[in-house]
Parts: C-alpha cells; sequence; structure tokens
C-alpha cells in the first residue's frame, strides 16, 4: 500500500512515518504551515523525510490561518498549562484543522496515486479535539469516497486513534523513532517548556511507556505535579 503521511513534526506524526516506512510504501510526508506559535516543529518533519529518503511537501496555509482565530496556538493567547485533560487546553482548539488538512492531503494523494493518506491522531486528542475521534476519521473517510468517486481510492489511515499517547512512544521505539528529534510544545520556545499541556502529556506517555524520554525540558519535574492535580477520572495514558 502507498501511504502518504500528514506529519507534523511531533512524536506521533513522526513515530507514525517510521512505523509507514517500515510496513507499507512510504511516499511522502506532508506538513502545514499554518501560523502556529510553535512552526519549529516543520523544521523536525523535514528531517524525518530527509532520514527516511522521501520527497517532503510543507503547504503553506499561514494566511488562512489568520481567520482561523481564537486559539492559543494562534493568536496572542497564553498557552494554558497543566494536564493535557483539564478544560483550560480548549483554547488550544484551532477550528476545522485537521479537516482541511486531510482534504489537502486526499488531493495530493490522489494526484500522487497513493492509496491511503496516514494519520497520527490518537484517543488522548478525543476529549479536547472533534477532528481527531474515530466517529469523524469514518466520516471524513465516507466523505473523500465520494469527492473522489471515478477519479482515485484513497482510504484514511489511522492506526493509533483508539491508542493512548504511551503505545505510540512504544510503537516509535520498536521503529527505532529518533524521539529526540521531534517536537511537541506548544510554546515553541528553545526546548520543550515541560509544563504546557503537550509537554505534560509526553512525559506522561514515556513514563507509563517504561522508556527513556530523551527530552529537554525547562521544567523536568511539573508533570508529576500537573498529573496529581487532574481529575483521576480523566487521566489517560
Amino acid at each position: 500500500m502507498k501511504v502518504l503521511v500528514v506529519c507534523s513534526g511531533g512524536l506521533d506524526s513522526v513515530s507514525l512515518a517510521h512505523k509507514v516506512a517500515a510496513e507499507q510504501e512510504l511516499v511522502g510526508l506532508i506538513s502545514f504551515d499554518y501560523g502556529q506559535r510553535h512552526k519549529c516543529e516543520l523544521d523536525y518533519a523535514e528531517q524525518c523525510a530527509k532520514r527516511l529518503g522521501v520527497p517532503f511537501d510543507l503547504i503553506d496555509m499561514s494566511a488562512m490561518g489568520k481567520h482561523l482565530s481564537g486559539s492559543a496556538l494562534t493568536d496572542d493567547i497564553d498557552v494554558p498549562e497543566g494536564h493535557y485533560e483539564e478544560g483550560s487546553m480548549k483554547t488550544t482548539v484551532v477550528p476545522n484543522r485537521n479537516a482541511i488538512m486531510l482534504s489537502i492531503a486526499f488531493g495530493i494523494a490522489a494526484a500522487k496515486g497513493a492509496d491511503a493518506v496516514a494519520t497520527a491522531v490518537h484517543g488522548g486528542d478525543h476529549f479536547i479535539y472533534p477532528d481527531c475521534r474515530p466517529d469523524f476519521v469514518q466520516a471524513f473517510e465516507d466523505m473523500q469516497k465520494k469527492a473522489l468517486d471515478g477519479y482515485a481510492s484513497v482510504s484514511l489511515y489511522s492506526p493509533f486513534v483508539h491508542k493512548p499517547k504511551s503505545a505510540i512512544v512504544t510503537e516509535g521505539a520498536k521503529y527505532e523513532t529518533p524521539f529526540e528529534l521531534t517536537w511537541s510544545c506548544y510554546k515553541g520556545g528553545d526546548a520543550h517548556c515541560g509544563r504546557c499541556g503537550t509537554c505534560v502529556e509526553r512525559r506522561e506517555a514515556f513514563f507509563v511507556a517504561g522508556i527513556e524520554d530523551p527530552t529537554e525540558y525547562l521544567d523536568a519535574d511539573f508533570w508529576k505535579s500537573a498529573l496529581d492535580a487532574a481529575p483521576k477520572q480523566e487521566t489517560s495514558a
């Protein structure tokens, strides 16, 4: 199966790229610049493509991203700190982001003759992001079948959609993903802050998976107190 991977440069999508390269025919990586403050992640996506020896396409959506306002990822709004599933993390939603990106990716995949588009949405995203949930994944694939009917047949490959982030760490390690060459922090500084939701989730995932975390965090211990403060019934691995 020829697969085009949507790769942000984060731990999840880089791990997915390595998994696809080992199990399928990886035909390329596609990334999107939507004006995110943590734009440094895109450098890691390009490095991943070079490492795996496949084409890298960066789609400039920065002009469009200005209209997807109200998110801490694109506007001058403080990035919330603490556990990823706290209500405050909803300020990191960029409306319809995945739906827009996947639509573009499916068009490119069809033009390239690919059989599938791979996305690294996972179980830990369901609470906050509606376009990461299993029902969205299924509905989007059904819509694309109609959109490309008679022209191409492209499926949506989302192997992590029912899995926690710790399982992605385990999969990434299996396929020798260089975790130090991935980026998660929403604040986009010179090093991972260790305090934002994605940093806490990343640190927790390595801990649960029992795999050493090579990431440099400015605050390496905050995640423990963040987990202690999080509602126990909402804590996911």
